[in-house]
This record gives structure tokens, C-alpha cells and sequence, in this order.
């Protein structure tokens, strides 16, 4: 079973309009009664709703298509068909809304990044039009009416974006799962093998009463990600969203720096604005002796440089007082 998605496509259809209605009237005491035809009732329309309590688009890997209802049919008596029920699809926060239309040619129709934020996806058709409504005085009898409106109908692509103003990149293992969890709520899968985590992991940070922030850990990036390898670009989206990068280095192993820079190309051959986001570096698993020998070449990256312990929690508090700083007053 799949638990996390982060992009599905489907297939939307608003409501058609109902038709409208020929009818007359036929009382007692009114021997020539007129047209009484009632108009159809306005098709149901499709919106997307962002809600905070939705956190994948799992519903829409299973269930792909979604119709509202058609409207109902004029009646007699002047009586107006009834409306097609709306039906609202409900996404996470962050979910970006394109349309896919002829050619594969993409259209963004919204970008729900708050929780409650709605869009009109698909509009419903309008009702038809009774004979009541053709009545004229050179038509007093009309035996006509009109059929309902097609409601609209779309092939729609759905990709979530985590809103989290921190995240957390690095190569497989470079221990970006055990920070979060030793830094927020978040309890994600950990265990010393490449690619533990195969969905982004959301953790609450609280510093105190009156600072926290969001902070989102992407799975393993490796050289040549943005083609395919590994777990390919599947989570270079949720970078796009954040605010700061904390890269973390595992210095237990050889080549700090090569191994920096290639998830550096990654990014950049994703999206070269992503680079100029703010990016903390962190040298982790120090309690290791062999990471040791490997502080030194940090200075190759960068001049100003973080150095943690997940075991011991050295420096953990520092980096934390950093982002908060980065987070509030700017890099």
C-alpha cells in the first residue's frame, strides 16, 4: 500500500444544466391557461479545498475520476428544476492545481498553500430554459425549450509542494531523519541503509513559547538526480517552498567536499533559483572518531560552518538559534 503521494492526475466533470421543461397550464376555470414550463437547475461545479488535516494525495492515486451532479429537469407550474450538488476535493496545503490540456500543454489554475484557500476547477453548466421563458406576445403558446449547459470537464494534475521553511537535504545517510527527530515531533523511519526514507518527514521545531518553525526532511539526493538516479527528482519540488537549506555532510565518510557539491549540481540542475536560497552547512555524526579527520576540509566549502552530534547532541542547540536567526533577520 502506498502511504505518501505527492502527485496524481485526474479527471474532473461538472455537472451538466438540466433541461427545461414545456408545460401549460391546466386549471379548472382557466379553459386557455399558458405555457407553465419551468427552467432546468444549474449543474454542480468542482473545487479544490486546501485542508491542514489532508497530508497526501494517496485519495487520488486510487480514485481518479470525479463528477458533480447534473441539475435537475424544469418542472410545470413554473417550478425551477433543482441545482446539482456541488462536490468540493479536498488537498493538502501546498497542493499546486494545473490543468493538462491538449497537447500536454500545462496550465497552473492555483497554488492552494494555505489551509481553507478554494478554487473553482470546473464550472457547472447552466439550466435550460422552460417554454414559460419564450412567451411573448406574438408567441402565446410556445412549444419550445432548451437543453441544459455541458458542464465543464478537465484532465488535471495534481503535485503537492511541503510548506516547510526548513529543510533538510544531504546525501543517504547523512543523518538528516535522526535530526529531525531529535529536533521536533517528527518520528520518521531511520535505520543505516540508503534511501530509509523514501517520503519527506514534516517536524514541528519548538524553541520556546514564542518560536517555532516547520522544518521537512528530503529523502537522499545522489549524483545524477535530476535524471532519474536513486529516488530521481520525486523530492526536489519540496525544496521550492522552503525558506533555508541545512545541508548536512557525513564526515565520517571520505570526500566532504565532492559529496557536497554534487548535491549542489543536483539542485541546480533542477532549479537554478534554488541555489540562492540560504544554506547552513553542517558536518555531522562527530562523535565518530573518524569524523575527526574530516572537520578540517569543511573549510573547502565554506567559512562558517556547523558541527553536530545526534548521539551526544553537540552543537544541535547552536544550529537551531542559527536557523531561527537566518529565519527572522535574513542570511
Amino acid at each position: 500500500m502506498i502511504d505518501f503521494v505527492d502527485e496524481a492526475r485526474i479527471w474532473i466533470k461538472a455537472g451538466d444544466g438540466g433541461p427545461g421543461c414545456i408545460a401549460f397550464r391546466r386549471e379548472k376555470f382557466v379553459p386557455k391557461g399558458g405555457p407553465s414550463g419551468g427552467d432546468g437547475g444549474k449543474g454542480g461545479s468542482v473545487y479544490f479545498r486546501a485542508c491542514s488535516n489532508v497530508k497526501t494525495l494517496r485519495e487520488y492515486y486510487y480514485h481518479r475520476h470525479f463528477k458533480a451532479e447534473s441539475g435537475k429537469p424544469g418542472e410545470g407550474n413554473n417550478r425551477t428544476g433543482a441545482d446539482g450538488k456541488d462536490i468540493i476535493l479536498k488537498v493538502p496545503p501546498g497542493t499546486v492545481i494545473i490543468e493538462i490540456r491538449e497537447g500536454e500543454k500545462e496550465v497552473m489554475l492555483a497554488d492552494l498553500d494555505r489551509d481553507g484557500n478554494q478554487v473553482l476547477a470546473a464550472r457547472g453548466g447552466k439550466g435550460g430554459k422552460g417554454n414559460a421563458s419564450f412567451k411573448s406576445s406574438t408567441n402565446q403558446t410556445p412549444r419550445i425549450a432548451t437543453p441544459g449547459a455541458s458542464g465543464e470537464e478537465k484532465f488535471i494534475k495534481l503535485e503537492l509542494k511541503l510548506i516547510a521553511e526548513v529543510g533538510i537535504i544531504g546525501s543517504p545517510n547523512a543523518g538528516k531523519s535522526t535530526l529531525l527527530s531529535k529536533i521536533s515531533n517528527a518520528r520518521p523511519k531511520i535505520a543505516d541503509y540508503p534511501f530509509t526514507t523514501l517520503n519527506p518527514n514534516l517536524g514541528v521545531v519548538v524553541l520556546d513559547n514564542e518560536r517555532q518553525f516547520v522544518a521537512a526532511d528530503i529523502p537522499g539526493l545522489i549524483e545524477g538526480a535530476s535524471l532519474g538516479a536513486g529516488l530521481g527528482i520525486k523530492f526536489l519540488r519540496h525544496i521550492e517552498r522552503t525558506k533555508v537549506l541545512v545541508h548536512l555532510i557525513d564526515l565520517s565518510l571520505p570526500e566532504p567536499a565532492k559529496r557536497y557539491y554534487n548535491i549542489r549540481n543536483e539542485i541546480g540542475c533542477y532549479d537554478a533559483t534554488l541555489l540562492e536560497k540560504p544554506e547552513i552547512i553542517v558536518g555531522t555524526k562527530i562523535d565518530l572518531s573518524e569524523s575527526r579527520n574530516n572537520i578540517q576540509k569543511l573549510g573547502k566549502i565554506a567559512d562558517r560552518y556547523f558541527l553536530i552530534s545526534c548521539v551526544t547532541d553537540e552543537g544541535i542547540k547552536p544550529l537551531l538559534e542559527e536557523i531561527w536567526r537566518i529565519l527572522t533577520e535574513g542570511y
